[in-house]
Parts: structure tokens; sequence; C-alpha cells
């Protein structure tokens, strides 16, 4: 016999979209009080839905129709937008984005890391300057001679011909690439990027690395004895902040950003590889715990517990948390919070405009 969340699979309801979560589906619940999560709406929005999978505690639904759409609601530009899985927010303005994801990252630390409005206050959001044509890479799916993105939740390729988020040298190298039916019929992946000499990683959006760099550049102020820059790729941060600091040291496991990093490295510059958690407790050590400022940026995982571990017992002064992951950035904060240190605020970026995408910069201070 099915269970009661089973036999909803193919029924269809009319809701009312309460919020819409972190990932860019919608929340609605049922009349009998189950929740649903529902892509391709908007907050507030009273739509018809139908069930499509079950899961213990919740029940994934498909967009049937919109009876009340939402004012923010827009025409996406993108002729594939619900087919491919990469932008999620296309059909709502760009204001109504922002706002969303400024509450989505509080919403995050609050249901993650426990920290409330007071334990970490969210700055407003800083919007793009582009909210298309921004990426500058992409990688796209090679098969049975098509090139594409995957589709929303499965591996089944969608062509495209035009990427509406892509800078327009991206999507030159796209037709380029579809023009080439050799090269499109290697099954595989490509990634084409509008600057092919950096091959290590960088932002894919240079427009509101720009902001990002601003919002950091702002935290370190005149700087100080030393800047400590853990997960430094390239040394973006150093490069930019040197000037400020009596020394300058980087911590990175790519052997090539690190090659790249040394390239033009000052005397009061130096670039460490290797494991970020094996590194920093003499990274610490060496430094002035009362005027050393700590970036950390590390990849989408987050801090291993070690790392959190030796920022507590070394107590930089100020530290400045570059996280692309609300959920393990939540994780971290409250893990700091623990350790000795006030989160001052938390700023989001949006450097992914139409996709549910956030990025965010934290700010703490020793107690």
């Amino acid at each position: 016999m099915p269970t009661a969340q089973a036999s909803a699979i193919g029924t269809r309801h009319r809701v009312k979209i309460a919020d819409v979560a972190f990932g860019g589906d919608g929340v609605a619940r049922l009349d009998d009080g189950r929740v649903a999560f529902v892509p391709l709406v908007g907050l507030g929005e009273e739509v018809t839905i139908e069930i499509v999978a079950a899961r213990k505690n919740f029940l994934h639904a498909k967009l049937v129709s919109i009876e009340v759409p939402s004012p923010d609601r827009v025409q996406p530009p993108c002729v594939v937008y619900g087919r491919c899985g990469g932008c999620a927010y296309q059909h709502l303005s760009y204001p109504a984005q922002l706002a969303l994801k400024e509450r989505q990252l509080a919403a995050t630390l609050r249901r993650v890391g426990h920290l409330t409005a007071e334990d970490a206050p969210v700055r407003p959001i800083v919007a793009s300057p582009r909210e298309f044509e921004y990426r500058n890479r992409i990688t796209v799916h090679l098969a049975n001679g098509a090139a594409g993105f995957h589709a929303a939740g499965s591996n089944k390729l969608v062509e495209i011909a035009r990427c509406e988020i892509a800078e327009p040298a991206v999507n030159e190298a796209l037709a380029a690439l579809a023009a080439n039916r050799r090269r499109k019929r290697e099954d595989g992946h490509r990634t084409l990027r509008a600057d092919r000499t950096r091959r290590f990683f960088h932002q894919a959006n240079d427009f509101a690395a720009a902001e990002l760099m601003r919002v950091v550049s702002e935290l370190v102020g005149a700087g100080g004895a030393s800047l400590v820059d853990a997960y430094c790729g390239a040394g973006w941060f150093i490069k930019e902040l040197r000037g400020r600091f009596a020394q300058c040291l980087g911590l990175e496991w790519d052997r090539y950003a690190v090659e790249e990093a040394r390239k033009d490295a000052l005397d009061h510059e130096r670039y460490l590889e290797g494991d970020v958690a094996l590194l920093l407790p003499e990274a610490l050590a060496n430094v002035s715990k009362t005027d050393t400022t700590l970036i950390l940026d590390p990849p989408a995982e987050g801090l291993a517990a070690a790392v959190s571990d030796e920022i507590s017992h070394a107590q930089p002064q100020r530290v400045i948390y570059v996280s692309c992951h609300p959920a393990t950035l939540a994780r971290d904060l409250a893990r700091l919070k623990r350790g000795g240190y006030k989160i001052e605020h938390v700023t989001p970026v949006d450097m992914f405009p139409q996709t549910a995408e956030i990025e965010a910069v934290a700010f703490l201070t020793a107690r």
C-alpha cells in the first residue's frame, strides 16, 4: 500500500507561495499542511502545482499554471529557461532577486548556525553591476553532437546556442564550438573562457568581483602589521591590499595559482603551497595576533574543523570570511563565535544574478 506521501504524486493543488528557499524553490503548504517545494515561482504568488516526487517530510512539485502572479514577475529572456538547470530567477525582477537572497542568507544563518540578527547582523546586499552577460567562463557538456547544460535535477542535456548570463566573448566561443562539428562530436565537457590565459581559479563575474573587492578593502581599512590570506588562489586580495601591510602571506593548495601569485610578489609578500589546515598554525604563530588580518576564502565546503579550531586558538584580531555557500558559512561562523569571536556583520554580494547562488563577506573581531 502506498504511503500518504507517495499517494500525493500526480495530484494537483492550488497553493500560495509563502517563501522562496535558498536554492530557488518556492515553499507552499497544501490544505492538509504538507510542505511542497516548487521551482519558477515568486513570493506571494497563487499557483497550481502538480506533485512529482515525495520525500519523508516534504513533496516536490512542478508549476502547472500561475493564477495570481507576483508584481515582480518578468518575462525571462532565455529561450531554454525552465529546462536548463543553470538559472533559477530569470522570471523575477532583479530587485526582487536581491531581496530574496538577502532574506535567504539571514534565514540560513538562523537555521544552520542558530545565529540571530543580533549575533550576525546582515547588511544590505551588494548588487552586481551587470544582471546579464557577466560570466567570464562557462562549462558546457558535449554529447551526441550537442553542446549545452544539464537540465534541472538530471543529467539530460539541454542544447544551447547562447547563454544569457555569459559575456559576449564566451558566447562567441560557444558559437565557434558549434561551428566546429568535429570538436562538438567529442563527448565530455569543455570550459569556454573570455580570457584563455587565466587557468587558475578566479571569480566568474569580474564586475561583481570589483564590488566584492571594494567591500573587503573597506573592512581592511588602513591595514596593519600582517595580512594572512588563506585559500589565496593567485593572490587576488593580497595584490590589491599589500601596500597597507608590513608583511603578507598567502596559503594555497593549487601550485599553478601559487606560481602565478609569485610572479610579481614584492619583498614583503610570500606564498606557501599546501593544505591550509597544515600551513595555518605556523603562519599565525609568526604574526602579531593583535595586529593581523586573516582573510578566508574557502571553497563551498567551508572550513575544516581543524582550521576553525586553529583560528580560535591563535585569535588573530580581524577575520574577513568570504563565502560562496551560506550553509557552510553559518556553520563556520557559529564555530568561530564559540571560539571567542564577535561577528560584526555579514554582507551578501550578488556574484551570480539570475541564479540561486549567494556570496557573502563576514567580518569578525577577536573578543
